[in-house]
């Protein structure tokens, strides 16, 4: 059987790749890499000056992408103070809209599901 999702991680100047057979499985891992990238979120504020000045909450310090049969194109964006959010597409990402008390994995999980 073929491999059918692709999970890609790109942080620190770094990319790592890893294929999963179903969504499920691809979601669990986009789940973990997630946790693992916002226990690891610390940037500090950025700029100042002549150049705008860039709080945590704006700077994107990992990125988990998911890519599948039907055109399927997500992820999610881990900021620097720890949060994330959820989006959909490639090049025209629109982000997924988080419910109460909803992580930004569930919320791709419900979008994708």
């Amino acid at each position: 059987m073929a491999r059918r999702f692709t999970v890609l991680v790109r942080a620190a100047g770094k990319v790592r790749k890893e294929r999963y057979d179903d969504l499920r499985a691809a979601l669990g891992a986009v789940d973990g890499l997630v946790a693992e990238l916002a226990d690891g979120a610390s940037a500090r504020p950025v700029g100042g000056g002549l150049v705008r000045r860039l709080e945590p909450v704006q700077q994107v310090v990992g990125r988990v992408e998911l890519t599948g049969p039907g055109r399927v194109r997500a992820g999610v964006d881990v900021r620097g103070d720890g949060s994330s959010e959820a989006f959909t597409g490639r090049l025209r990402r629109q982000l997924v809209e988080q419910e109460r008390r909803e992580s930004a994995v569930d919320a791709l999980r419900r979008v994708l599901a």
